[in-house]
């Protein structure tokens, strides 16, 4: 499962990083997503990106092509 095809109210764990921008990755880990945190996606824009997340207690946007960076496992 990608993480842009989480509904509203989902949770997942972040796995790992996949391949992309050493750039964005540094984004992500500055903005808390790190491997092993959890998310939980809280809304998504009427046109689909971008999709609000809560990590940490935070709320952070983040882009569906953007996302693609992330591996995830969804949780129950």
């Amino acid at each position: 499962m990608q993480f842009k095809d989480l509904p509203i109210g989902a949770k997942c764990r972040i796995k790992a990083f996949k391949a992309g921008s050493a750039e964005y990755r540094r984004r992500l880990l500055m903005l808390g997503i790190s491997p092993g945190c959890t998310l939980e996606v809280v809304r998504i824009a009427p046109l689909g990106d971008p999709i609000e997340v809560r990590v940490r207690g935070c709320l952070i946007s983040v882009r569906k092509d953007e996302a693609e960076i992330l591996d995830i496992e969804p949780m129950p």
